[in-house]
């Protein structure tokens, strides 16, 4: 018996994958756009001995690598559980 997932059952399938792709980007772009943006005001807040909004851009840095990260390995992490799963 071969179990394996059946994507064509679900309809619409292009237009899902498209919605996917298209949010992922979406992600992508706004973590990139943080980062540089969080990355400035650390970089700003430090040299003017500001720590409390230098703290609060660290982890607004911190937390833009991490999104940025989890929707990049996402796509990784699914393709290599459907060849896991191909293979048992």
């Amino acid at each position: 018996m071969d179990i394996f997932p059946d994507f064509g059952a679900v309809g619409g399938q292009a237009e899902l994958r498209a919605i996917v792709g298209a949010l992922l980007t979406v992600v992508l772009i706004l973590a990139v756009l943080m980062l540089v943006i969080c990355a400035a005001v650390w970089a700003i807040s430090s040299a003017n001995g500001n720590i409390t909004s230098a703290v609060r851009a660290r982890t607004g840095f911190l937390v833009s690598v991490g999104a940025a990260a989890l929707a990049g390995l996402g796509v990784t992490w699914v393709n290599f559980l459907l060849g896991v799963g191909a293979g048992i």
